[in-house]
């Protein structure tokens, strides 16, 4: 879901605009804070440049300003912060957060709403645009916007906070906020625009449907909480779901915790590959080849887990527990 918030390029498009897009869509000039926020402002703005919502790259356009200005409340962002943005669109979000951050890096996929969003962000040095997928591949981020976090955050302040805020597109949120809590730096908070199933799943507890490996993975680093849910009616084209502003505090003390971060994830995710078998079978499936029956059978017993206990019905605790023993089973094999 790609939204009408997003910052303007530090660099000139790779490809020139059109003719209709290079006179048309100047930035336009003071709107009524109504009149640059709906449907019929941003269908004309779009058809003026001789664009229109691509589906591929999930452009749904917010189009309720009291919204786009709470996601941006919603993250607390101080004057030293810095700010990456996922999914540029026009740069409205961009713009308001432009004028509290020290410093924006948004990343836009589609090169027309890149050169739009130019246009529209010019007046803000501090923000620095990128066109392009900002994932290099599912599990990693591309080198140079963690480069550009790293150098922008080495010129700011020690204070000063690294922050994802996005109205991110549906088909790689999860990507997106799973990626960004491996990264170093690891953001001091998420605020998100998101499909509000992949939020409940944030947010779910032990024994819920909604509760995975995504829950497990959030709460072993971040306070999670649901800001607001959102009805279709607020985006421009209107999605067939509703959406949720998601915030994720992290908890750099727990996060610091955990041994080994990698582990930790993979391991979780295939402990919940299968989340409704028993316990002992799905472990026995994701130590294949690591550890065998006797020794898991001696780790779960050790826990406490019988015969009929299964993933999702473990704490955040008992998760956690159960694969550092299997971590320390693996190396105590070596």
């Amino acid at each position: 879901m790609s939204d009408d918030n997003e910052p303007q390029p530090s660099v000139a498009p790779t490809r020139p605009p059109t003719k209709s897009a290079s006179a048309k869509s100047a930035p336009p000039k003071p709107a009524s804070r109504g009149a640059r926020q709906t449907a019929t402002y941003l269908s004309k703005r779009l058809t003026a440049a001789g664009l229109r919502p691509v589906s591929k790259y999930g452009q749904n356009f917010l189009i309720d300003l009291n919204l786009v200005e709470l996601i941006a409340r919603s993250a607390d962002i101080g004057p030293h912060d810095i700010v990456l943005e996922i999914g540029t669109g026009v740069g409205s979000l961009t713009s308001i957060m432009a004028q509290q951050a020290g410093a924006i890096l948004t990343v836009e996929i589609d090169q027309n709403l890149y050169q739009l969003a130019s246009e529209e962000l010019a007046p803000f040095p501090h923000v620095k645009m990128i066109q392009g997928d900002a994932l290099k591949n599912k599990s990693t981020f591309r080198d140079d916007i963690m480069e550009s976090i790293r150098d922008a955050k080495s010129r700011l302040p020690d204070d000063s906070k690294f922050m994802l805020v996005a109205n991110l597109p549906y088909n790689v949120a999860t990507p997106i906020v799973s990626n960004l809590l491996h990264q170093t730096p690891p953001p001091d908070r998420i605020v998100v625009t998101i499909q509000k199933e992949l939020g409940e799943r944030m947010v779910a507890g032990p024994g819920s449907k909604d509760y995975g490996a995504l829950s497990v993975w959030v709460q072993a680093t971040c306070k999670a909480e649901i800001v607001r849910i959102l009805p279709p009616s607020v985006f421009w084209p209107r999605p067939k779901v509703e959406s949720a502003i998601v915030r994720l505090d992290v908890d750099h003390e727990r996060r610091s915790a955990i041994p080994d971060l990698n582990y930790f994830h993979q391991t979780v995710r295939a402990l919940f590959f299968h989340r409704r078998k028993f316990l002992r079978s799905v472990t026995i499936s994701a130590m294949k080849g690591r550890l065998d029956k006797p020794a898991i059978d001696e780790i779960l017993s050790r826990l406490g887990h019988g015969e009929t206990a299964r993933t999702e019905e473990l704490t955040l605790e008992q998760i956690s527990e159960l694969v550092e023993a299997l971590r320390q089973a693996e190396l105590n094999q070596l």
